[in-house]
């Protein structure tokens, strides 16, 4: 019987393919499919790790399984594979729309903050533990572990771009303070889509859609260096200051309102993305644990918008 917040059938035939073989004998691995239940229930209740069901199996198991994962990049790897699938599989969505002549790729960068709570403070200050082969713990230099202090108390901030179907498709985690318009750049340089064939992969967008927090001179001048049109709103004081300045003050940037009304998509993104409780608040200590909850999410995401169930009658 499938519960609330497990892989259906059909969505476990497409991940199972994707997860990493067992090994030699003496390093068998436990149930996949119990261990990734157990991740997908823990990032969507938020419960603590000793509380897991006793259906999941022991706890630790499925802990260090999330954890190992998160650092070697598998859920990461996953994702990028589901997000290939999905491309190959809708020649009409929102990925494959770039390849189609006159069409257009359109993306929406948006950020969210997360309330760190009690259990996400005090991690020890030495390098994380990581797995015998490769690893990708990554520590934030002017805040460690993306904890930062803000209005709102001890808080972590997820930048991300979203597709018109409102899926994540790739973010970075900052300290609670740290602005908009600065961490622009980074996530927009780690856009990488892999295609299912032959050919480079899509890294340069038709469009971004943004708020009035990237607005900036330098934001609009990198985008036009990149040649991605930008829909991003301009705020009231650039707008007076452009018009006090006269003809000094140039031409407004070109402002699409049909374009911005797409930008939603981002927000509907970051909905169904904090619907995991698990990353509605931080509850990990470790910045490469949390991307990994972010992932395990984001996954659960395109599974739901893209694995078709088989209907009754069929």
């Amino acid at each position: 019987m499938v519960r609330r917040h497990e892989l259906t059938d059909a969505q476990w035939r497409v991940v199972e393919p994707l997860l990493p073989v067992n090994g030699s004998p003496g390093g068998q691995w436990a149930n996949h499919r119990r261990v990734v239940n157990g991740v997908l229930y823990r990032a969507r209740t938020g419960v603590p790790w000793p509380d897991l069901p006793e259906r999941y199996g022991p706890w630790q198991t499925v802990y260090e399984r999330h954890r190992r994962w998160s650092a070697d990049g598998t859920w990461q790897r996953i994702l990028a594979e589901l997000q290939i699938e999905a491309d190959a599989s809708d020649p009409d969505g929102a990925l494959a729309r770039s390849a189609q002549k006159g069409a257009e790729w359109a993306v929406n960068i948006d950020s969210t903050s997360c309330r760190a709570h009690q259990h996400a403070a005090g991690a020890r200050h030495q390098p994380p533990r990581l797995p015998a082969k490769g690893g990708g713990a990554r520590v934030e230099a002017d805040g460690r572990e993306a904890l930062g202090r803000s209005r709102g108390g001890l808080t972590c901030k997820v930048h991300l771009l979203a597709d018109d179907r409102a899926r994540p498709l790739v973010w970075q985690t900052s300290p609670g303070q740290r602005g908009d318009n600065p961490m622009l750049v980074p996530v927009l340089e780690s856009l990488r889509i892999r295609r299912s064939g032959p050919g480079r992969p899509r890294i340069r967008p038709d469009r971004l859609r943004g708020d009035k927090a990237y607005s900036s001179r330098d934001t609009r001048a990198y985008l036009r260096r990149r040649h991605i049109k930008a829909t991003i709103a301009q705020p009231r004081d650039q707008r007076e200051r452009r018009r006090r300045q006269g003809r000094a003050g140039g031409r407004p940037p070109a402002f699409d309102k049909d374009q911005y009304r797409h930008r939603s998509a981002v927000e509907r993104c970051v909905s169904k993305w904090k619907q995991f409780r698990a990353v509605a608040s931080r509850y990990d200590k470790r910045d490469y644990i949390f991307n990994g909850t972010l992932t395990v999410a984001a996954i659960a995401i395109w599974l739901h918008d893209t694995v078709q169930e088989p209907s009754e009658t069929a």
